[in-house]
């Protein structure tokens, strides 16, 4: 490992589960350590972050209306999203440094390959987090206030696994608080169906987590780094499926305690459909099969979106 102030040892390294020839590859070669420490070459991560901002803004459109004000507070979590994505995953890569050079699928990120240095990644993390602070300033202040909480979560979360067998729950709490800043920001008011969601995005991303765990099980158990995967052992395929379905009944209460029309209910089947896939098709013991799994989730948040967004358009 380098030290903060020591010259990174070799030039940029492709990691694995990077997307292949994205614009990453073809950036200049003193740009790719960081575009790689923030993931932009593995995207699904931004989507994941930004649908939650988006459901939240549809739940509160159900009551408030879909107006021009959605749309822009979307750009804003989209530019949001990207941002803080990438400060996420810098401060979790400083702080996993020595555990990521002993797994074969982190091994090559840039901290752990000594690529660039610690120094060089808290001047990036300190750039990435001024830009998701100038987009706070067009929020409402109580979606800045809750925003601002969920500092808290992010800078606890890399040292979840070392502590707990269940840092995907941890993710969930972090990933989804976004659901409560996109409800606050265009000023839904049934808060009970905006913590609904919030639950149920909190269950759907400990599912979709555990299944993209299952690729570094053995690594895992080498380095001592605890995951809802390894603590589930032969259950982890029934668990899935319970922890889905329980995220689908939240889902369906929030939908119905918010008000959206019956437009929303073949478009959530559609959803509900797709979970149960996943569920039922993916193999623990097959990484690339997982994290193909994984990355469909893009596709089943879009798709819940779709719904929440159909609701607002045509409430009860």
């Amino acid at each position: 490992m380098n030290r903060p102030d020591q010259a990174p040892r070799s030039r940029d390294r492709r990691v694995a589960d990077s997307i292949p020839r994205t614009f990453v590859d073809h950036a200049p070669e003193a740009w790719r350590p960081y575009l790689r420490l923030a993931r932009y070459d593995r995207p699904i991560g931004f989507w994941l972050l930004a649908i939650p901002c988006f459901q939240g803004l549809a739940l509160a459109a159900i009551q408030t209306g879909a107006g021009w004000s959605m749309a822009a507070y979307a750009a804003l979590f989209a530019i949001g999203a990207i941002a803080m994505r990438g400060a996420g995953c810098t401060w979790n890569d400083i702080a996993d440094r020595d555990l990521d050079a002993k797994v074969a699928r982190t091994a090559d990120r840039p901290l752990a390959a000594g690529t660039i240095t610690v120094r060089q990644a808290l001047t990036f993390l300190a750039a990435q987090c001024a830009v998701g602070a100038l987009v706070l300033v067009f929020l409402p202040p109580l979606a800045i206030g809750i925003a601002l909480a969920a500092l808290l979560l992010v800078a606890a979360y890399p040292f979840m696994k070392r502590i707990t067998w269940w840092p995907q729950a941890w993710l969930g709490l972090t990933f989804n608080w976004g659901v409560l800043v996109g409800y606050a920001a265009l000023g839904g008011t049934d808060w009970m169906a905006a913590g609904l969601l919030y639950g149920a995005a909190v269950l759907w991303t400990i599912g979709y987590d555990t299944i993209y765990a299952c690729q570094d099980m053995e690594d895992d158990a080498l380095v001592g780094v605890k995951s809802s995967a390894r603590a589930l052992g032969n259950a982890i395929g029934p668990a899935v499926g319970a922890i889905y379905a329980s995220s689908l009944a939240l889902t369906a209460a929030a939908a119905v305690k918010a008000g959206a029309g019956l437009i929303f209910a073949p478009v959530f089947a559609a959803y509900a459909v797709h979970l149960v896939w996943q569920a039922s098709r993916f193999r623990p013991d097959d990484g690339a099969a997982c994290l193909a799994h994984f990355k469909s989730n893009r596709e089943a948040g879009l798709i819940l979106l779709a719904a929440l967004v159909l609701g607002a358009l045509a409430p009860m």
